[in-house]
């Protein structure tokens, strides 16, 4: 552990949802939910469901939890929330269900929280992607939640919800006024189903469930946003110009994409695509350049290219009372040995290391409360926030280089 700080305890047991609190959670959740014209197809589901069962949701902004507690009305649930979510209302968060969990790491603690809330008969909640989706598109799964799902021994069901994204998307958070928005709620396995089907089949229904894209959502739908600054912050995402390659020159501004270095410029529709204002158009799909974003990122990775080395503000989470500001800065380096965090902590040096194998992907923030993009790394006993002090870099490749890293150690294929 870094540092003499008080940690959260990971150990309390959570809380059976107070009754109570249900009506002040509804009350929240359903007006956003009308607002938006929310519709929520429940054809898949059995006539005979009832808790306790096990819900797995995308997730696309913080939109999510209202349509999820709409979706499980009249129940309640216990669900997942990191531990940034607890910040000062731990007290009202576990008593509302919340289970906490450090992203990325093994969390046996929420584990048995949620096998412990399953036998008790709540539905329990999980948002496997672990972290907003960058674009409106699905993230990997960990390859231990088959594992979870035939512990918990209960029905699954899947909640994929349409739309999140085009109205609040990750890098540009705020209400853009998208509707309809969508979403499908359906049994995907039942409990017959979890006890007899084998961990890697139950892996490969759910990462086939796992898919969606919000920006062809939005297409296909007709969903126009009009908002005058709809690009602005695309470029957190977007941050190599397929016009002439260079990377982290880009900006946005109204509704426009622009590359400083060749001063090719995009403009962003109302429906979500972009349009070259001159010349052709690389990219209309924004996943679309994510992904080609990625590809070029993996031939970095597979030739040994691939490294990032910087100075970082370090910011530390070790329990729900807020941030310890580290006076000193520390140094992270990322490569093919995985992420290593060196730096001070009341007077004592440290080192944190992450191997390739055990992060999967990695949690970014942008501008994170103000502050700066930053990285966040988890062990089970300290939650780490660090903020790059370079002039020109990209926590969106450092995110896809963590996930093309563990491909290519462990063999993973798309």
């Amino acid at each position: 552990m870094i540092g003499e700080f008080t940690r959260f305890d990971m150990e309390r047991k959570p809380c059976k949802p107070w009754r109570v609190l249900a009506p002040i959670i509804w009350a929240i959740s359903f007006p956003k939910s009308w607002r938006h014209r929310s519709r929520i197809d429940k054809s898949g589901l059995p006539t005979d469901l009832k808790p306790p069962y096990f819900l797995l949701c995308n997730h696309n902004s913080f939109m999510d939890f209202m349509i999820m507690s709409r979706a499980i009305f009249p129940h309640q649930a216990n669900y997942v929330v990191a531990i940034d979510g607890f910040i000062g209302i731990e007290w009202l968060l576990r008593p509302a269900g919340g289970i906490c969990a450090r992203k990325f790491t093994r969390n046996i603690s929420a584990v048995k929280g949620m096998l412990a809330g399953a036998r008790a008969g709540t539905i329990q909640v999980q948002f496997p992607e672990a972290r907003y989706s960058l674009c409106g598109t699905a993230a990997m799964l960990p390859e231990a939640l088959g594992k979870m799902v035939k512990k918990m021994d209960v029905p699954v069901v899947t909640l994929i919800m349409h739309g999140h994204h085009v109205n609040s998307p990750f890098w540009h958070v705020g209400n853009r006024g998208a509707r309809p928005i969508q979403a499908e709620m359906k049994q995907l396995l039942s409990q017959d189903e979890v006890r007899m089907l084998p961990v890697d089949e139950i892996n490969t229904r759910l990462s086939s469930t796992f898919i969606y894209d919000d920006f062809a959502w939005q297409k296909e739908h007709g969903v126009r946003i009009t908002k005058k600054d709809r690009a602005e912050g695309l470029h957190k995402v977007l941050y190599q110009c397929p016009a002439c390659q260079t990377e982290y020159e880009m900006t946005s501004e109204g509704v426009h994409l622009h590359c400083d270095h060749c001063e090719k410029s995009w403009e962003m529709t109302e429906l979500g695509e972009l349009r070259a204002t001159s010349g052709a158009t690389e990219f209309s799909h924004i996943p679309d350049w994510y992904e080609w974003q990625r590809a070029n990122v993996r031939r970095e990775v597979e030739s040994g290219a691939y490294g990032f080395e910087a100075e970082v503000r370090i910011e530390s989470l070790p329990n729900a009372k807020g941030f310890v500001v580290f006076e000193d800065p520390g140094k992270l380096t990322h490569s093919a040995d995985g992420f290593t965090l060196t730096g001070v902590c009341q007077g004592k040096p440290f080192t944190q290391h992450w191997s390739v194998r055990e992060l999967y992907s990695c949690h970014i923030e942008y501008d994170y409360k103000g502050r700066g993009d930053c990285i966040d790394l988890n062990t089970n006993n300290d939650t780490l926030y660090l903020f790059p002090q370079a002039e020109k870099f990209s926590i969106t490749k450092i995110s896809l280089a963590t996930e093309e890293l563990y491909k290519l150690d462990s063999g993973v294929l798309d």
